[in-house]
């Protein structure tokens, strides 16, 4: 099982990880990785900027005025577009780099990360 922390020390372990985790699942080939990981990485910097913005905002609500409840409302829809947006502009460029077997893969492998990370977490938290 994959070992966690939350701290900040520990971000390079875990993204380190993700790529690995994620290389070996797709069978990613050099070439390949070349390509992909640019693309992937962008791809992630931008949704995290969206999924951020978004946040930020949320943080910023306390008990506002219904205008204001509004205004948070409507960003929330354009940060879900803007998500799906981002989803469907860069699965074309990834689909484009590693093929369309492989770009459904990465998606299983996604989530499988995600699980083992969630699971890794429970054990230590159990400890």
């Amino acid at each position: 099982m994959i070992l966690f922390s939350a701290n900040a020390q520990n971000r390079d372990k875990l993204e380190a990880l993700r790529v690995s985790f994620i290389t070996k699942r797709i069978e990613l080939t050099t070439a390949e990785a070349e390509k992909f990981w640019p693309i992937y990485n962008e791809y992630n910097d931008k949704l995290r900027a969206v999924k951020k913005n978004l946040k930020r905002h949320y943080h910023q609500y306390i008990d506002q005025s219904d205008d204001q409840a509004e205004q948070l409302y409507q960003l929330d829809l354009q940060s879900r577009q803007a998500e799906a947006d981002l989803h469907k502009a860069y699965g074309e460029k990834i689909k484009a780099a590693i093929g369309v077997r492989k770009t459904i893969r990465l998606k299983i492998a996604e989530e499988d990360f995600r699980k083992e990370m969630i699971e890794s977490i429970r054990e230590r938290n159990d400890q």
